[in-house]
């Protein structure tokens, strides 16, 4: 079996304005082939210097032991700022630390169960759309983001994706995705402040639009919080806890940069990782089937039934591992560092990319091989620990990992219960990083009937 899809690597030298840019088409066969064998890599602009950090304990300096000296880059941020305000994803500091006291009650361990309901009638919503599509060739990241918006808008507000609002930020986000440039020109330039940010028209007035439907569900889930006819979902336990040292709770514009994040990160990852945990299925039949049997443990709505969908975990797992949906973290330098004998200023970019990390060819055995059953060797244990990094590491993990890690086998085993995908041949999907991992055109699977 030929290993799954892989951008091609650009040449090693290249000048600084062909890889600006390669970098603006895409950011991961822009990268050098040796950065898949490095421990360390610097990259020099006239602008900045920026180091790609792969050697494990560097990852662990960085995100787990010393995280308050390697805040956020706000370059990387620059292009999502219209849309996602001061969402808990763009903060550093204080500011982040009273969000983060907010917004993890709500996704405490036991509050899985109690969302897993929400999930459950989403996966069903799924299957049923996808019922009626059987027999034809269709495009599965479309049907992977409706799922996951479905998902986001069941657990964080009690509503269907059918409904009007839900459905109306969902098909502008869409508008807004393609409207986003990868990067704004601004996370390459050390820009002052005060010079304006070029964002296309359209990016900054779709980022307005999604504002303003998530102003209206916000305000109105306010409304009913006074008025004691709320429903206990995420919406209202986050705009309902207060934080224990300041005894404030979220304002309307705060709850709405929150929403904002909630829906581009829990929707936006979700729905590739999943795209890509079919398409992976799709061409390793031996484990669709493996999966499609384990599946027929799906037949009521039980939180129980996740222990028994070990092997969708673990192809879960192996997608996430090879199509990271984040791709690339970028955290800046606030002191002179010296890392494997090099001496790094402040201000500088530090790299932490999942996308190399996880292929990584010193680390992993068949790094760019599709195996689920890694997980149980000694090899994949210690790069499960060390070297895996989906969702990022450390205080500024993915609040949702948890939550991720549940939707994703379920609704997998509740797609391949009913349905068989078969990839297609002539059109091989390549991955390119848009805000996550997706591919370049599509990721096409013709699906059957079980």
């Amino acid at each position: 079996m030929s290993h799954p899809p892989k951008p091609s690597a650009r040449p090693d030298r290249v000048s600084l304005w062909r890889y600006v840019r390669l970098f603006r088409q895409d950011i991961l066969s822009a990268q050098p082939a040796r950065l898949y064998r490095a421990w360390m890599a610097e990259f020099k602009t006239p602008f900045f210097r920026s180091y790609l950090m792969n050697q494990p304990e560097l990852v662990k300096t960085v995100l787990k032991e010393r995280p308050g000296d390697f805040p956020k880059s706000d370059r990387i941020s620059e292009g999502l700022r219209p849309l996602l305000g001061n969402s808990v994803f763009l903060t550093n500091g204080a500011s982040w630390q009273r969000q983060r006291r907010i917004i993890d009650p709500a996704f405490e361990g036991g509050r899985l169960r109690e969302t897993f309901p929400a999930m459950w009638e989403a996966a069903e919503a799924t299957a049923q759309r996808l019922g009626s599509q059987v027999g034809q060739v269709i495009e599965i990241e479309a049907e992977t983001s409706h799922a996951a918006a479905d998902v986001i808008f069941r657990t964080l507000f009690s509503l269907p994706i059918e409904n009007e609002v839900a459905r109306a930020v969902f098909d502008e986000f869409r508008n807004y995705q393609r409207s986003q440039p990868i990067l704004n020109l601004g996370a390459f330039l050390p820009l002052p402040r005060w010079m304006p940010r070029l964002f296309r028209k359209d990016t900054r007035a779709s980022a307005a639009r999604i504002r303003t439907l998530i102003t209206g569900l916000t305000q109105d889930r306010m409304a009913e919080i006074k008025a004691g006819t709320a429903p206990d979902d995420l919406a209202t336990k986050i705009m309902t806890q207060v934080d224990p040292i300041t005894e404030e709770t979220f304002d309307t514009e705060e709850m709405v940069d929150q929403v904002a994040i909630f829906f581009l990160a829990g929707h936006e990852t979700s729905a590739s990782a999943l795209a890509w945990a079919l398409y992976l299925v799709a061409t390793h039949p031996e484990w669709q089937e493996r999966l499609a049997k384990e599946a027929q443990a799906l037949d009521n709505c039980d939180f129980a039934v996740m222990s028994k969908l070990r092997l969708s975990r673990d192809v879960f797992r192996e997608a996430l591992r090879l199509y990271p949906p984040v791709p690339m973290m970028v955290r800046e330098t606030t002191c002179p560092e010296t890392f494997r004998d090099r001496e790094v200023k402040t201000g500088a970019q530090l790299v932490l990319s999942p996308w190399h990390l996880h292929r990584h060819e010193r680390l992993w055995d068949n790094p760019d091989g599709f195996d689920p059953t890694r997980w149980q060797s000694e090899n994949g244990k210690k790069c499960q620990r060390e070297a895996y990094i989906p969702f990022s590491a450390g205080p500024r993990v993915c609040t949702g990992a948890g939550f991720a890690m549940v939707e994703g086998p379920l609704i997998l085993s509740r797609i391949l219960r009913d349905f068989r995908v078969t990839a297609q041949t002539d059109r091989v999907p390549v991955p390119v990083a848009h805000l996550t991992v997706r591919s370049d055109k599509g990721i096409w699977l013709a699906l059957s009937k079980r």
